[in-house]
C-alpha cells in the first residue's frame, strides 16, 4: 500500500509539473497580443477559482465553517502561495534577467531542506544533500543564468517569490489533514484573485487585457481559448495534482519533484515552438531528475518505539 500511494503521488507531482510547465505555452499567445502579465494571471485564477468552486462545495458538504475556522490558514495560502508568487515573480522580471528570477524561485527545495535543517537542529541525510546538489546543477543548467544587472530590489522579489513556493508546499503538506484539498484550494484562489486585483486597481501590477484572436498551437484561435485551457490545466488542476502528490509525498519529495517544470517546460518548447534544447539543458534535466530519486531514496527515520528494550517476558510464579 505504502508502495502503491508513493508511485501514485510520483505520477500526481510529475502530472503538476508538466501541467505548470506547459503554462507558458498557453499564456504566450496572450502576452504577444498585449496582455500584460498581471491580467493573464489574475484572469487564469479567476477561471481556475470558478471550476473548483463546485466540487469545492461538494467536498466540504455545503458546510463553510470549516473554512472558517481555517480562514487564517487560507488566506495565507491565498496571498502569499497564489497572488504573492505571482506578483513578486513579475515583479522581479521587471529588474533582473529571467533566468536568474527562474534560479532563485526554484531554490524553494533546497531552502526547505535547510529550514527544516535549522529548526530540527538534525543533518540531513548524505544522500538527501547529494541530492540537493545534484538538483541545484542541473536547475541551473536548465536555466542558464545570463548576464545583466542584478537590481538588489529585482533580487529580493525573486527571493520573495521562492518563500511563497515553500509557503505552497508546507501549508499543502498540513492544512489538507483538517481541510479538504479541493476546499483549500479553491478558497485560495478565490482569496489570490482579490489580491490581484486589488494589486492591479492600486497600479502595482498593470492589467491590460487583448480581446482578439491569437496564434495557438499552430493556428489561429479567440482569445479565451488559451485562457480557458491555461486556467483549466495549468492553474486548476495543476494546484490539485501538486497538493495531492504533496499529501502522499510530503512537502520535500514533491518540492524536488516540482523542479520537473522546468524539463517539462523545455521539452514542450521544443516540440511545440521550436525552441531547441541543447546539450547542456539535457545533461542538466539528466541531473535534476537525478537529484530528485536521491531525495525519494531517503531513510524514513527509525520509529523510537521501535529501538525501544523488548518488555521482559513475564517470570513464572508457579512451583
Amino acid at each position: 500500500m505504502r508502495a502503491s500511494r508513493g508511485i501514485v503521488g510520483i505520477a500526481l507531482g510529475l502530472a503538476a509539473g508538466l501541467a505548470f510547465g506547459v503554462g507558458g505555452v498557453f499564456v504566450k499567445p496572450l502576452l504577444e497580443a498585449g496582455w500584460s502579465p498581471g491580467a493573464a494571471v489574475l484572469a487564469r485564477i479567476s477561471i481556475a477559482a470558478a471550476i473548483l468552486v463546485v466540487p469545492a462545495l461538494i467536498a466540504l458538504r455545503f458546510d463553510l465553517r470549516p473554512l472558517w475556522r481555517a480562514r487564517w490558514t487560507v488566506l495565507l495560502y491565498g496571498v502569499v502561495a497564489v497572488a504573492g508568487v505571482q506578483f513578486a515573480f513579475y515583479a522581479s522580471l521587471e529588474r533582473i534577467p529571467v533566468s536568474m528570477t527562474l534560479l532563485i524561485e526554484y531554490l524553494a527545495p533546497i531552502a526547505l531542506v535547510l529550514f527544516a535543517w535549522l529548526t530540527t537542529r538534525r543533518m540531513p541525510q548524505l544522500i538527501v544533500l547529494g541530492g540537493s546538489a545534484l538538483a541545484l546543477v542541473g536547475l541551473w543548467l536548465v536555466i542558464g543564468p545570463g548576464g545583466g544587472d542584478l537590481d538588489p530590489l529585482g533580487l529580493a522579489f525573486a527571493a520573495i517569490a521562492m518563500v511563497g513556493v515553500c509557503v505552497y508546499y508546507a501549508i499543502g503538506e498540513r492544512a489538507t489533514e483538517h481541510l479538504p484539498p479541493v476546499a483549500l484550494i479553491a478558497a485560495g484562489f478565490v482569496v489570490g484573485a482579490v489580491a490581484l486585483g486589488v494589486a492591479g486597481l492600486l497600479g502595482l501590477m498593470p492589467m491590460e487585457a487583448a480581446l482578439v484572436d491569437v496564434d495557438f498551437l499552430g493556428g489561429t484561435a479567440p482569445w479565451w481559448v488559451p485562457l480557458l485551457t491555461v486556467g483549466a490545466v495549468s492553474t486548476a488542476f495543476a494546484y490539485s495534482a501538486g497538493i495531492a502528490a504533496i499529501r502522499m509525498l510530503g512537502s520535500r519529495v514533491s518540492s524536488f519533484l516540482g523542479l520537473s517544470e522546468v524539463i517539462f517546460a523545455g521539452i514542450v518548447g521544443w516540440i511545440l515552438l521550436g525552441e531547441a534544447l541543447g546539450p547542456l539543458q539535457v545533461l542538466g534535466g539528466a541531473l535534476i531528475l537525478g537529484g530528485i530519486v536521491l531525495v525519494k531514496l531517503e531513510r524514513a527515520p527509525r520509529d523510537a518505539a521501535s529501538e525501544a528494550v523488548p518488555e521482559p517476558l513475564p517470570v513464572s510464579t508457579s512451583a
